[in-house]
């Protein structure tokens, strides 16, 4: 069956200012694309004619990195995020567990709280969750997924005393009184009581799925990522799409620490190729925590801290292991580094591996830097010789820009996501919304590239700034390229596999400012509407 589309621009992503006037799908991939008159020969009698009145055809959105599996689990707890204060974050934690009929056998889980945007300044540790129940234990995360708070009964499941000492990679707040926990979890301490509760939560993750699958589809996404994999959430998506519920594509990252090596040795029709919509992509080590929550591992104090750059999560040792460990096993690694020390970590480590290995394959592994909050000119000059791809999460900008300000110093916070400086250094950028963390609407992404507009209204470091072109590189070709499916997805070309979206308007012909007011049409994945938005 064939499908051609006409009566648009039709924005290739091949080559910068590249229009075409139609493009012909045959079997859910791109037969022709060009002049409409020429492309029109190729057409059949019983082809679906697709008038794009006057919209804009571009190739689907790529996630170059987010949670899934995270994502469809959080999308069934309390949220938090709309919550404006700690009474409100109570409130909500109340009525959910009525909802649920959650007792003293079951927990309360809550997502999408963030203490920068709260009255109270603060976190809403144990002496406000205890409020809500001392029995049921309850656990809300922050919307970072670095840090949460926990109440008395979820401690006390997770054996987290004041005898507890603060697991590497971690900390365990507590009273200044008599050192008793607070409830406040940092980084692996907040594994610590979530491995505990773990067994409690049951969520219904079919309706999880649909939920955030749409989420995906709405925002004309149809590659997804599962960064931080783990085997039970592998074994959850494998069901997923062995049932056919499971309709995007799905690029599993395990942690090198979570059984990583096993799960490929076990599984080697997924290693690095698609087994119905999953894949093994490689492997993902996660070096340090988040800005905004000043846990990113800093080589300068954050302000006013008394002298506090935070910490890693490894060891030097244990990172060179990670990144031998990779380059041995010729895997693609992606690597959490929001914090400049947290990257110099991961660059003379990848250094060192490479130097190392006599693996003839070792320069074509694409290793990724997921974040880049806070690269340095030197360390992007080291990352493009040594092949370390920058994905960057340019949303910091909108969402955490003048917090930024306030824990990094105006210098400092004007070069967050240093898009321009990476795309100067022609390097294959890409952009992501860290879902569940934020939500994954990749044109808000270009807006804040290409704008670097805090939620203040401020400009933040305008000399980030990149092209439209460039963000639009970012969020398809440049992803595409990341998984190494450049061949397949990311642009308009014959041969290619036809994953489209529809845009309301051209991005390119689009004033900068108004980007972020593009909306997402319809989505299309090889050559099939999946998904369309009900009031077009």
């Amino acid at each position: 069956m064939q499908q051609f589309y006409y009566g648009g621009d039709i924005l290739t992503m091949e080559k910068e200012g590249e229009i075409l006037e139609a493009v012909l799908v045959e079997n859910g991939r791109i037969k022709s694309a060009g002049d409409f008159e020429k492309v029109k020969l190729l057409v059949k009698e019983d082809a679906q004619w697709i008038n794009l009145e006057g919209k804009t055809l571009m190739p689907a959105f790529i996630d170059a990195h987010s949670h899934i599996s995270t994502a469809i689990q959080m999308s069934q707890a309390a949220d938090l995020s709309q919550c404006e204060s700690f009474e409100e974050i109570l409130s909500v934690l109340r009525e959910y567990q009525k909802e649920q009929q959650i007792g003293k056998s079951g927990v309360i889980i809550g997502f999408g709280y963030d203490h920068n945007f709260l009255p109270e300044g603060k976190q809403p540790d144990k002496k406000y969750l205890n409020q809500v129940s001392k029995e049921i234990p309850i656990y809300i995360s922050h919307a970072s997924g670095h840090m949460g708070c926990a109440n008395d009964a979820a401690l006390a499941l997770a054996g987290i005393t004041k005898d507890t000492q603060d697991p590497e990679g971690g900390k365990i707040g507590r009273s200044d009184k008599d050192n008793e926990p607070n409830g406040y979890l940092e980084e692996a301490a907040m594994m610590m009581l979530q491995k505990a509760i773990g067994p409690r939560i049951k969520f219904d993750l079919k309706e999880g799925l649909k939920k955030t699958q749409e989420l995906y589809l709405q925002n004309g996404i149809v590659t997804v990522q599962d960064g931080a994999a783990s085997p039970e959430s592998f074994a959850m998506l494998r069901q997923m799409d062995e049932s056919k519920e499971l309709i995007l594509d799905v690029v599993l990252y395990p942690l090198l620490q979570n059984k990583a090596q096993e799960l490929f040795l076990e599984f080697p029709e997924y290693a690095e190729q698609y087994c119905g919509n999953l894949k093994l992509g490689g492997y993902k080590a996660v070096l340090d925590g988040s800005p905004q929550g000043r846990s990113a591992w800093l080589t300068k104090p954050y302000e006013n801290s008394g002298g506090y750059c935070a910490y890693p999560w490894f060891s030097d040792e244990e990172t060179e292991k990670f990144m031998k460990t990779a380059v041995e096993d010729i895997r693609q690694i992606l690597v959490h580094c929001n914090g400049d020390a947290a990257g110099d970590q991961f660059i003379q480590a990848y250094k060192k591996a490479l130097e190392n290995s006599k693996n003839s394959q070792k320069d074509k592994l694409r290793p990724v830097m997921i974040h880049c909050q806070t690269a340095r000119e030197d360390q992007l000059e080291e990352m493009k010789e040594l092949g370390i791809l920058p994905s960057i999460f340019v949303g910091h900008v909108y969402y955490w820009g003048e917090v930024h300000r306030n824990n990094l110093g105006e210098e400092r916070a004007a070069r967050i996501s240093p898009c321009h400086s990476a795309f100067l250094r022609n390097m294959k950028v890409t952009f992501h919304q860290d879902t569940p963390v934020t939500k994954p609407n990749m044109l808000h992404s270009v807006w804040c590239a290409v704008n670097r507009i805090t939620r203040a209204g401020n400009q933040l470091g305008k000399e980030q700034c990149c092209t439209v072109y460039e963000a639009l590189q970012a969020v398809t070709i440049n992803g595409a390229y990341t998984y190494f499916e450049e061949k397949e997805k990311g642009s308009i070309k014959e041969g290619k596999r036809a994953d489209f979206v529809i845009l309301d308007r051209n991005p390119v012909k689009t004033e900068k400012k108004m980007i972020k007011e593009i909306q997402v049409l319809e989505t299309i994945k090889e050559g099939k509407s999946i998904w369309k938005k009900e009031d077009r």
